[in-house]
């Protein structure tokens, strides 16, 4: 325990080191929101994957795969795809737009720019949405934490997820952008090599990846079906369709986004790219298997399955070395808390104390109240991460759709659409969140579910999707067209990118 527990405070030192060099080289709000749009493609694409990935890939995805065998596989092909897509299609648009959109900081800060709204009520609204699902999301990481240090550690469950939101809230408080995005590649590289290593020697004590395999179909055959659930089913379209789902969400996630922004040139998107889907696939390639290969290894099953990472690295590995695995959760948790904390913190910041109490602010202004911002929403989510009982997959998805649903076809279509208007974007933003807020609340209503026919049981940020893009286009249509100088950038960002 002794090691163990000297490897997570060696690790913790070098996060806060990282903070405080970033700290001496934070100026302004730029430089603390988005590191002066100064990174290169290795930090911007390992940020976006260990900021996008959370401890849910450590602890939710090897969880489900150990439930859902070979389904899980589903999931993870979803989430492939949506990575790729996003920075093909997003990156490099989202990189010059919200550049020439009077260098837009914040996506609430882009919208508004982008449809040059002067009354602030697209940028407030915005910025409402990422408040609220912002809380749940970090929320989601602050559990896996306490799981963490509850199960490794034995500490008190409340205790432990103090503990992991003090580490949290200290470096993002000091270094923003800069320290959150370095932490994050040294946090990713940690994270790919654990659900690399962990499933290697696993299946290697078992006897290979053919005996592994074995031993689940003696388990349950059923595990090594992606076209059956584990009772023998056949999988149902609504199934499928919500498991493929959680890779539309990609393209509103702000966390995420703020990496395509903050790289220092289109010209390394490609390369970026390249490296996020590669780490990506990896990354959940391995989280599956580690599912697979605890069916086999563990004799009995576990009461909650998202431990199964930490019970697999304590029987498999010497303490020094289950140590440095054991610190890829919380590096999985902090590399996404941290950015949802300083993407809250600049909402607050740029897109309520700014443009709504103090248009004039200093710069030294918007970084000190960026900072307050983070231990305000960092207490709100710790309350909200108290209840034991918690799934990190199920507060991952909440949020995750909510995000999508509300500013993926907002953010796509601004992007792809000269024609669409500020109306359109209000539209599709609120018709898109609150369609997944009714969605979730509606699932377990027995009249909704006997009406639907079976498809209330769909992701609700399916719906929320399709819905969010319909409300874009028809209100656009209806309302007058865009101004001549919103259009006029729509072509030079246009220009820009073509040549």
């Amino acid at each position: 325990m002794f090691t163990v527990t000297l490897t997570f405070l060696l690790y913790l030192a070098l996060m806060l080191a990282i903070g405080l060099v970033s700290y001496r080289r934070t100026n302004d709000l730029s430089d603390y929101v988005l590191g002066g749009r100064n990174l290169g493609p290795v930090p911007s694409a390992l940020s976006a994957g260990a900021s996008d990935m959370s401890g849910w890939l450590l602890m939710g995805l090897p969880g489900y795969a150990m439930s859902a065998g070979f389904g899980a596989f589903w999931l993870a092909g979803g989430l492939l795809v949506g990575t790729w897509l996003n920075w093909l299609l997003v990156a490099q648009r989202l990189r010059v737009y919200s550049q020439r959109a009077d260098d837009a900081l914040t996506l609430p800060a882009f919208f508004e720019k982008r449809f040059e709204d002067k009354s602030h009520s697209l940028r407030v609204i915005s910025a409402i949405f990422v408040l609220v699902f912002f809380l749940f999301y970090t929320s989601s990481g602050l559990v896996a934490g306490g799981k963490l240090f509850e199960t490794v550690f034995g500490f008190d469950y409340t205790l432990a997820v103090l503990i992991g939101a003090a580490a949290v809230i200290s470096y993002t408080l000091f270094g923003g952008f800069l320290a959150v995005s370095w932490t994050d590649v040294v946090q990713g590289l940690l994270m790919v090599s654990a659900l690399i290593l962990v499933p290697l020697i696993a299946m290697g004590e078992i006897g290979g990846i053919g005996n592994t395999f074995d031993a689940v179909r003696t388990e349950n055959p059923e595990l090594l079906n992606m076209f059956t659930d584990v009772d023998g089913n056949t999988i149902t379209l609504v199934g499928t369709l919500s498991l493929l789902g959680w890779g539309l969400g990609y393209f509103g996630q702000p966390h995420i986004l703020a990496r395509f922004k903050g790289i220092k040139s289109q010209d390394h998107v490609p390369t970026a790219r390249r490296i996020a889907v590669v780490w990506s696939g990896l990354s959940m390639a391995g989280a599956c298997l580690i599912g697979l290969s605890a069916i086999a290894y563990l004799d009995q099953g576990l009461g909650d399955n998202e431990t199964v990472f930490m019970v697999m690295v304590d029987a498999l590995f010497h303490p020094a070395i289950a140590g440095i695995l054991l610190a890829a959760i919380l590096a999985a948790v902090m590399s996404t808390a941290d950015s949802q904390l300083l993407v809250s913190s600049s909402a607050l910041a740029e897109d309520f104390y700014k443009a709504l109490f103090n248009k004039d602010a200093s710069q030294q202004q918007l970084v000190r109240v960026g900072r307050i911002a983070v231990v305000v929403i960092a207490v709100i989510a710790t309350l909200l991460a108290m209840d034991k009982d918690s799934k990190v997959l199920d507060l991952v998805s909440y949020a995750w759709a909510g995000f999508g649903a509300a500013f993926g076809p907002a953010l796509i279509l601004s992007l792809f659409w000269e024609r669409m208007t500020k109306a359109g974007a209000m539209a599709g933003i609120i018709t898109g969140g609150l369609t997944v807020v009714i969605w979730k609340q509606l699932a377990g209503n027995s009249a909704w579910q006997a009406w639907s026919g079976g498809w209330s049981e769909l992701y609700e940020i399916i719906p929320g999707i399709l819905l969010a893009f319909a409300a874009i286009i028809i209100v656009s249509l209806l309302s007058p067209t865009p101004a001549e100088s919103t259009r006029q950038r729509f072509r030079e960002v246009e220009a820009e990118l073509a040549g």
